[in-house]
């Protein structure tokens, strides 16, 4: 199949890009190294894939290309591009997230109406949960975001579902709760305390560390992207949590026991926009995308522990 890969230099899309390709997919890859963290590190994600015969890298914007075109040469569009972070999306910089969240999602949705794509499959968020009072959450509850990030995930998920509704345009769009693991952008938490912790560096924490997240490993998200090329429903949305709910507090202990060194914490007042917690329901995707999350947060910081190690030798 002939796949379209957009932000796949990224964490999520480089692993797609390579999981599709060993599946014996045509995949073409667009990313526009954006500076929210040194192009390096993107580029170090492309080393393998830029090797393959059957992976095309298109570096550009979005915005300047001929979607149209690119999409009548497509059956399957992975759209994994956005501007990343809850933190930093406020203020002026909301004009960023914007853009990139809202505008382009659009564009791509535009471009593919009337188009013979198979499948579109959006990366949403969890944050666009928010302030709901269900936990676990589900694709029903109702949607509360505390952060302009989060607003903007919503509101692309809202203009899939009008696509969808509208113009049939086959779009499905996945909820990732907090995916981690090797290639982990480095403004994500395990990315950051694992470093600290090998660096012997203090670790920030916001708030008493008694928050807790549903991790998901990477390899878990692509498996559920690939899920959607064969299974699900078009106008879907789909949550992709991996079952391992844990409180910051245990996660340091179980990097300080992994790594055999002290976590060294800091504990500082809440950021605006972090939510206390994230749990998900995904029976949803267990029932129609076959969907089984596989790695443990035991495993999975195994493997982002050595990638950590070889990155910041």
């Amino acid at each position: 199949m002939k796949c379209l890969v957009t932000g796949a230099a990224g964490f999520i899309g480089s692993h797609l890009c390579e999981r599709l390709i060993a599946l014996g997919h045509q995949v073409t890859g667009i990313d526009c190294f954006t500076d929210y963290y040194p192009r390096e590190i993107k580029e170090r994600n492309l080393r393998l894939l830029k090797k393959l015969p059957a992976f095309k890298f298109i570096e550009a914007d979005l915005w300047d290309l001929d979607l149209r075109e690119l999409i009548n040469q497509t059956e399957y569009l992975f759209h994994q591009a956005a501007q990343a972070g809850v933190r930093p999306s406020w203020g002026s910089n909301f004009e960023v997230y914007t853009r990139l969240n809202i505008l382009i999602t659009q564009k791509l949705l535009e471009a593919s109406v009337g188009s013979n794509l198979k499948r579109i499959i959006f990366a949403s968020s969890s944050s666009v949960y928010g302030a709901t009072p269900d936990l676990p959450m589900h694709e029903d509850s109702p949607l509360h975001p505390l952060s302009p990030y989060g607003v903007t995930k919503s509101a692309a998920e809202q203009l899939c579902y009008l696509y969808w509704h509208n113009f049939g345009v086959p779009v499905v769009s996945l909820r990732y709760f907090t995916v981690f693991g090797p290639r982990q952008r480095p403004d994500m938490a395990f990315h950051k305390f694992i470093k600290a912790i090998l660096a012997g560096e203090s670790i920030a924490i916001y708030g008493d560390g008694e928050h807790t997240r549903d991790f998901t490993f990477i390899s878990d998200a692509v498996a559920a992207n690939v899920s959607c090329m064969d299974n699900g429903a078009a106008g879907e949305v789909y949550n992709i949590g991996g079952g391992s709910r844990i409180t910051v507090n245990n996660v340091l202990k179980l990097l300080s026991e992994l790594t055999g060194l002290p976590a060294h914490t800091k504990y500082q007042a809440d950021q605006k926009g972090d939510m206390r917690h994230t749990f998900a329901d995904v029976s949803k995707a267990r029932c129609e995308l076959n969907y089984a999350p596989m790695v443990s947060v035991r495993e999975g910081l195994k493997q982002e522990i050595e990638w950590i190690k070889e990155l910041y030798p």
